[in-house]
C-alpha cells in the first residue's frame, strides 16, 4: 500500500467512524484517478484517490449533484486539498461482461431508460458547453496522435484540407442538434448492473452540455464492443420513443452517424495518446473497431465519399501493415 492509499484508507475510516475495514483495489482508468473499496460486515463503500493536480474533484461533485435522479453514486465525503472522496457502492457488475445476445436488450433498454432521464436534467448554465473549439480539439488527436504519431504519416495539403472540411461539417452537425445534458463516456464500462435497480451510472465526471445524439451513440458504437446494425437502429427507434423530444428520424439518424464520425475521429485519437504519452498500451487493440466504425457511418453520404475513400485506401492498408509488424 503506497503513501496515498494509506492516507485515503485512514482518512475514509475516519469519515466512517470505523476502526478499521477490509481495502481493496477496485480499478484505475484512462485518467490518474485510482478507485478502491472498504468495507465491514455490514456495508462497503468506494474509495477515489483523485490526485488534486491532475484532476478535478470539485466538477465530479457537482455532476454527482446533478445526476441525483439517477442510480448514480452519492458522495458522502470528500477532501479537495488531497482528492479524497468517499462515495456510495455500486457494486462491481458492469454491463460489458454481462452483455449477449440474449441479455442485450433488456440492458441497452434500460440504459436508454436512464439517458433520457439524464438528458431532462437542466445542465445548460451549470456545465460547460460542447462548443466549437472543444469538438475541434477533441478532433485534432486524430490527426495529431493517431496519423502522426501512431502511424507516422505527414499528411498532404490536400489530405489536411480534407480534414479540415470534415471537421467544420461534424463540428456544424453537433452544433445544430438540440443541446442536452451529456455524459461523455457512457458505454458498457461506465455503467452498472443492479438487479431490481436502475442501472449504475460512473465516470460521469467529464459532462458537458451538447448534442442530443452523442450519449446514444457512446451506447450503441461503443469502443468495446460491437453489434449488428439492425440491432443499433432497434435500439435507436426504442431512444425516440422514449425521448421527451419531438425528433424527426431521418434526421436523427444522421446526426448520429455524423456524431459518430466526431466521436471516434477522437477516440482513435486518444487511445494512441493512451499509449504513447501515458505508457497505456492495452488501448491500441481497440483502435481497429473504431476505425471501422469510422467507415461505417462515413459510407452513407455522398458528401463523404472523398473521406470514406481516403480512409478504405490509405488508413485501413497502413493500420493493417502496422498490426502485422507488431
Amino acid at each position: 500500500m503506497d503513501k496515498r492509499q494509506k492516507l485515503l484508507k485512514n482518512w475514509s475510516l475516519l469519515q466512517l467512524g470505523l476502526e478499521n475495514g477490509d481495502w481493496s483495489v477496485v480499478s484505475g482508468d484512462a485518467s490518474f484517478r485510482r478507485y478502491f473499496r472498504i468495507k465491514n460486515k455490514h456495508d462497503s463503500w468506494i474509495c477515489v484517490d483523485a490526485p488534486p493536480e491532475h484532476e478535478n474533484s470539485e466538477q465530479f461533485i457537482k455532476i454527482a449533484r446533478l445526476l441525483e435522479n439517477v442510480n448514480a453514486p452519492k458522495v458522502i465525503a470528500q477532501d479537495l486539498n488531497n482528492g479524497f472522496m468517499l462515495l456510495s457502492d455500486l457494486g462491481d457488475d458492469l454491463f460489458l461482461p454481462l452483455l449477449n445476445e440474449q441479455s442485450a436488450d433488456q440492458l441497452y433498454k434500460s440504459a436508454i431508460i436512464s439517458l433520457v432521464e439524464m438528458q431532462n436534467i437542466d445542465s445548460s448554465a451549470k456545465i460547460p458547453l460542447y462548443d466549437a473549439e472543444l469538438l475541434n480539439i477533441e478532433m485534432e488527436l486524430f490527426r495529431k496522435w493517431f496519423i502522426g504519431k501512431h502511424l507516422q504519416m505527414e499528411l498532404s495539403i490536400n489530405e489536411n484540407k480534407m480534414l479540415d472540411q470534415l471537421f467544420t461539417w461534424l463540428t456544424d452537425s453537433a452544433l445544430e442538434q438540440p443541446q442536452v445534458f451529456v455524459h461523455r463516456d457512457y458505454h458498457s464500462r461506465n455503467i452498472m448492473f443492479i438487479e431490481n435497480e436502475s442501472p449504475g451510472i460512473i465516470d460521469f465526471q467529464d459532462a458537458i452540455h451538447g448534442p442530443i445524439s452523442y450519449d446514444l451513440l457512446s451506447l450503441l458504437r461503443d469502443c468495446y464492443i460491437e453489434w449488428p446494425d439492425y440491432k443499433v437502429k432497434e435500439w435507436l427507434d426504442y431512444f425516440l420513443e422514449q425521448s421527451d423530444w419531438n425528433l424527426d428520424k431521418a434526421q436523427f439518424v444522421q446526426w448520429f452517424d455524423w456524431m459518430g464520425l466526431q466521436r471516434h475521429i477522437k477516440v482513435a485519437g486518444i487511445f494512441a495518446r493512451l499509449n504513447y504519452r501515458d505508457g497505456k498500451s492495452n488501448y491500441l487493440k481497440d483502435i481497429p473497431l473504431t476505425l471501422r466504425y469510422i467507415v461505417r457511418q462515413a459510407e452513407p453520404y455522398p458528401q463523404l465519399e472523398e473521406f470514406t475513400h481516403w480512409m478504405k485506401q490509405t488508413i485501413l492498408p497502413k493500420m493493417d501493415s502496422l498490426v502485422r509488424v507488431q
